[in-house]
This record gives structure tokens, sequence and C-alpha cells, in this order.
């Protein structure tokens, strides 16, 4: 691997977020975050006590010093997905707190931030943007607020409020919307079979609300939309990032992916392919969250990939660029 490098400079490896196993910060993970790589997932293979997910959670910062703050996230939506389960109080599934309305929302969000912030971390993975808009969806269902895309939109933004008020960074996802599927992409390709106009007026709708806003992080979904790019999925196409999300809703954030262990990106695409597409479509940060050395080999696809003239160097440093300027407004 190349040497570290001032903090100042553009750093490819901060465009990565790795995943890893157990309750202490392995030392290859350390030795990647000291060298700038973007942060860290954590799930419940990584957190026992309140006292050990702080220790832990110290340990990634520690581990980055000398860079700005690296994220340390996790999946704390509500309902089904929590990883926190039993370390804080729970949280009800949004589709019962979008029945409340935004200022039950909002303070969902306070609530979540503060029990985040408690523990170290300072990303939460949330809120689900997508509308719950298939009732034979196996993945989304009430961990979208509502059937309605203005119940979510308006909720979504006052969850992300009440998280920022805590010092916790939102992430809205999973653009451009993956409500209307009838497949899980932790298992396949889902298929979003419906005409551009319908995605624009529906699925887009809490995506766009949520730009207006000023969320700083989305993520993109696994999913195919053959309306918009028959050939790759939402996180690979630019059509889907630098066409529907930069160009027409004007984000200027960063654009992470959903983690690329999922099985509708890592059975079709390997690292060298996912990187090369995703970053001419416009991602910015790559999560690979798996517990195997999964990310080491991300990180090493990338060196090789730039070394080799695979990819784009400019574009991975504003893709560097954008995640160094997000990272400095960490806490």
């Amino acid at each position: 691997m190349e040497p570290k490098a001032p903090a100042s400079q553009s750093n490819p490896l901060t465009t990565v977020l790795l995943g890893f196993h157990g309750h202490d910060l392995p030392p290859s993970t350390a030795e990647l975050l000291g060298r700038g790589v973007g942060g860290v997932v954590l799930f419940r293979r990584n957190l026992g006590e309140t006292s050990q997910v702080r220790a832990l959670c110290g340990a990634v910062r520690e581990a980055s010093a000398g860079w700005p703050a690296p994220i340390i996230g996790v999946d704390q939506e509500g309902g089904r997905v929590q990883r926190l389960r039993g370390l804080v109080p729970d949280v009800p599934p949004m589709g019962v707190v979008g029945r409340r309305g935004p200022e039950a929302a909002r303070e969902t969000g306070v609530t979540v931030g503060r029990t985040l912030i408690e523990l170290g971390f300072n990303t939460d993975f949330a809120p689900v943007l997508d509308v719950d808009s298939n009732p034979r969806n196996p993945i989304i269902g009430d961990r979208a607020f509502s059937s309605d895309p203005g119940v979510v939109a308006r909720c979504a933004i006052a969850f992300t409020r009440g998280l920022e008020s805590a010092g916790v960074l939102a992430c809205g996802k999973h653009f451009p919307g993956h409500g209307d599927t009838s497949a899980d992409s932790h298992e396949d390709l889902p298929v979003v079979d419906i005409d551009g106009e319908t995605l624009r007026r529906r699925e887009m709708v809490p995506f766009a609300a949520a730009v207006r806003d000023g969320i700083k992080m989305v993520m993109t979904a696994h999913c195919l939309y053959p309306a918009v790019d028959s050939r790759w999925p939402g996180t690979l196409s630019s059509a889907v990032v630098n066409g529907l999300l930069r160009t027409e809703l004007g984000f200027e954030g960063v654009v992470v992916t959903d983690d690329l262990g999922m099985k509708a990106v890592s059975e079709r695409h390997g690292d060298d392919e996912v990187l090369r597409h995703g970053f001419d479509a416009g991602v910015d940060l790559f999560m690979q969250c798996g517990a195997k050395g999964e990310g080491e080999r991300l990180v090493e696809a990338l060196l090789g990939g730039l070394a080799g003239g695979l990819l784009d160097e400019d574009r991975v440093s504003q893709a560097a660029d954008r995640v160094l300027k997000l990272r400095k407004q960490l806490g």
C-alpha cells in the first residue's frame, strides 16, 4: 500500500467504509483508519455492553488520529432495523411514527441521536426515504414512514432535523426508491418496474424534499430501474446518480452505496467493476460491511485501480474531497 499522506491532501482511501468482526478493533482495520479510510459501520456482532461500545468507538477515533473525524455509523432506524436493541430503549417502526406525524418523528430523531452520541457514534444510516408503495415488499414495509410520499417527506425531514440537533449525521436511503419492489436486495437484484413519471411523482418525492432541506448524505439502492437504466443497478448507474440525484435534484453532498456485500451487487459485479462504474456514476463513498476482510480487499482494488489507470484520478479526488469535507463536520 502507499504510505500515509498528510491529512491536508486528498486521500482516495477516505472513499471506503469498513465493517469487521468482533468486539475489538482489528489491527488491520486500525491500520487502514490511520491511513485515512473513511470510517466504520458497526453491527450486532460488534456490540456488547455499553462500556465496550464506547471503548470501541473511542478506539476507532484514536486509530484515525491525524485525520478528520472518522464516520462511525450504525443502522438505528427503529422497528426491525435497530442494531442497538438491548443497549438503548427500543425505537418504534417508522410506519408507527409516521402515523403520529412530523413532531413525533422529530422527537424520535432527537432521542435516537442522543443515544448514539452517548455511545460514541456520529452517523445514523437513517431515515428511510422510501415510500411504502408495494404491500408485497419484503424489505421495506413499516421501515417507511408511510405509503403517502408527502407524509414520508415531512416525517423524514423532521427525523433528520432531530438527529442533527443531537449532533448525529443523517443518511437518507435508498435512492431513488426501494419501496416498489417484491425482492430483497440482500438476496437478489430487485427490479422497480415503473415508468419514469411514477418514479418522480411518487418514489423520488421524499428525496427531493430532503435534498431541498439540506441533507448531507444519501444512500443508493441496489435495484434496477429499467425506465432509467436497463443495464446497471442504481448504485452503479450514472443515469440514476449523476442524472436523477445530482442533476435533477441538485444534490451536492456525499453519495454512499448500500452495503456492497449484498447479493444484488456482490454476486454480479467484482470489486474492480464496482469501483469503476460506481465512481463514474457519481458515488463518493463505498460501504463494504463484510466481516472477513472484504473491506481490505476493496481498498486493495481501489489502490490497484488507481495505479493501473483503471480509475479516473480526478473523479476519485472529487469523491475523496466530498467525504473529507463531511468528516470535518462530524463530532
